[in-house]
């Protein structure tokens, strides 16, 4: 067994048929609604990522018990509170989400992280709080709320993050008088808020969704649920990437009628050229070359990390664009794709919110580092398909933030034929 504190030799690649994770999208809300519904509800298909685990335990804090075994999880809803500080590790979801469902109470809640967790942006919570009976405070070592919370009028920026809408759209439903969230500007990734509604239906509870407000019914209760959690696009990406690269890998358990925004993968792979083909909820993707893209990052920041990594094999010049806000995730992502796979070989620039890729048949290869990022080690994985000589990965062990069965999965098949046999099947 590698040590985690040894560069990973990436030589073995995906093949046959991969299952992909369980949405950790889709898996927060469930969690959460299910600790806030008074009775037992149960969630299928669940792995214990690092961010999971954190928002577990945040629900623990709050009241609710909880029990996984085989996949399921049962969760015990409505309990007293149990403790009054929660420690999101690394998970802005677990944060973002739970700090207004902390703010039901009048007891103080200390929110603590690590990483790079605490200098991510508040300042929408800040803002919205600020004329309210509940306190907010907000620092590198910490965040502190304390309620009541109670209905009204919230009026958030929408080129921030939607965590902060959903975080309000979870506590809202629970506070006494209506509700209306008013967005002051477009909101992006607003496909995230609308699944959290869509959950939260699921749970029960009902929220109304207009162009720039959501309004939510106060005096609700959510019910206990049995709720299965469909597999993630967005971890899918890496395996429909491989298969754009040449490599003979499907993915099973993608239910074509998802809401995740992330499906939107099989859209940007098609303006690539690629081929998309169903079987059932097995997909397939094909592509004699990959042709190069403008992809817009404001709706789906999170399949920018494996989107960078194919448009380094397109055949032309692509574009990342509006992706600032890469910048504030787990590592400054736009800063670290363009170091780590120009390591690699690519022709890749990076300016204050885009990134340009000059793509080409083959990149190099060489050592990259995944930055204390889950999504950035994955690209890397995924660049590492057509490098013609070895990739080594130090914090290959960071996608146990998300996807701790990553590397069993990647790794289904003998090590890569080179460039002098065709790179994955492609001359």
């Amino acid at each position: 067994m590698i040590s985690r504190t040894e560069a990973k030799i990436i030589n073995r690649f995906p093949n046959g048929t991969v299952a992909p994770p369980p949405s950790k999208s889709l898996c927060h809300r469930a969690v959460i609604c299910a600790a806030l519904a008074r009775g037992d509800s149960v969630i299928r298909n669940v792995v214990l990522s690092e961010d999971i685990e954190a928002t577990l335990q945040g629900v623990s804090a709050l009241g609710a018990e909880w029990r996984l075994s085989d996949g399921v999880l049962r969760v015990r809803g409505g309990g007293e509170r149990n403790a009054d500080l929660i420690n999101c590790v690394e998970s802005g979801s677990t944060l973002r989400f739970l700090i207004p469902v902390a703010a039901l109470s009048d007891k103080e809640t200390v929110f603590k992280g690590k990483g790079r967790l605490l200098i991510r942006p508040m300042d929408a919570y800040s803002s919205v709080f600020a004329d309210t009976e509940t306190r907010f405070s907000h620092s590198k070592r910490e965040i502190r709320i304390q309620g009541p919370l109670r209905g009204g009028l919230f009026s958030l920026p929408g080129d921030v993050s939607s965590q902060f809408v959903s975080g309000l759209l979870f506590a809202l439903p629970l506070t006494d008088t209506d509700s209306e969230i008013r967005l002051e500007s477009p909101l992006e990734s607003r496909q995230y808020a609308e699944m959290t509604v869509d959950v939260m239906r699921r749970f029960g509870v009902e929220a109304d969704v207009g162009n720039i407000t959501f309004n939510v019914r106060g005096g609700q209760l959510y019910r206990p649920t049995d709720y299965t959690v469909e597999s993630d696009y967005s971890q899918a990406a890496y395996f429909l990437g491989a298969a754009a690269l040449g490599l003979d890998v499907k993915c099973a358990g993608l239910n074509e009628e998802s809401r995740q925004g992330d499906k939107a993968i099989l859209r940007i792979l098609e303006e690539m050229g690629a081929t998309i083909t169903r079987d059932g909820d097995v997909v397939s993707v094909q592509a004699e070359k990959l042709l190069p893209v403008t992809v817009d990052a404001r709706e789906n920041p999170d399949l920018i990390p494996p989107v960078a990594a194919l448009c380094c094999y397109c055949d032309g010049k692509s574009r990342i664009v509006n992706a600032g806000r890469l910048r504030l995730k787990e590592s400054d992502r736009l800063r670290a794709l363009a170091e780590e796979l120009g390591k690699l070989g690519a022709n890749i620039k990076e300016t204050a919110d885009t990134l340009v890729i000059d793509g080409t048949k083959t990149l190099k290869g060489g050592r990259a580092d995944a930055h204390h990022d889950h999504r950035i080690a994955m690209a890397v994985a995924l660049a590492a398909v057509r490098c013609t000589e070895e990739v080594s990965l130090v914090g290959w062990h960071n996608v146990d933030k998300s996807y701790p069965n990553f590397w069993n999965d990647f790794e289904k098949t003998a090590p890569a034929v080179r460039e002098e046999k065709g790179v994955g099947g492609q001359g």
